[in-house]
């Protein structure tokens, strides 16, 4: 298996270990300044992602703008769950052939939609980068909500020096 989907599949199984320590409230929380947003609200923003990429694989065209926005992700565990292993499972079955082909990736940047050439190797690594961001937000709300989990690297790039969030 490629390291881009097993980059992924690593990163996504990190929302199972969060929501299978979270409650319903908690992860429909949306008390925690300043944008007060919900755990289950990113996570979904998360799952959005990659289904626009799976959406779009069929036709060469994937569009980042047109999302589902399934607002049962927000306050429903479970159902949270069985999407993110929807996903994995999609991602387990990916061939590793198609890494290299070319997408038309249609998003808007803040100044309007924009047509790019991704690979869908590069877009895929993309939304690995984009879910440890949504993460470090989820973090920072676990944290302002006084819930703590048992993995210490959630939310924190690989790249990011081991010292500075052993702190």
């Amino acid at each position: 298996m490629n390291i881009i989907i097993r980059s992924s599949i690593n990163t996504l199984n990190k929302s199972i270990g969060l929501l299978e320590s979270l409650s319903n409230n908690d992860l429909s929380d949306h008390s925690v300044s300043p944008y007060y947003s919900s755990i289950g609200s990113h996570i979904r923003h998360i799952l959005d992602f990659y289904d626009c990429i799976f959406d779009g694989i069929a036709s060469n065209e994937v569009n980042l703008i047109h999302r589902n926005r399934d607002e049962r992700l927000h306050h429903d565990c479970e159902y949270a769950l069985s999407n993110i292993n929807r996903i994995l499972i999609k991602l387990r079955h990916m061939d590793v052939a198609n890494l290299s082909k070319t997408y038309i990736v249609t998003d808007d940047l803040g100044l309007g939609e924009v047509k790019i050439n991704y690979t869908l190797g590069a877009i895929l690594a993309q939304a690995n980068s984009h879910a440890i961001h949504h993460y470090a937000i989820i973090n920072y709300i676990l944290d302002r909500l006084g819930i703590t989990i048992e993995d210490d690297t959630f939310g924190f790039n690989p790249t990011t020096p081991k010292q500075q969030h052993d702190k």
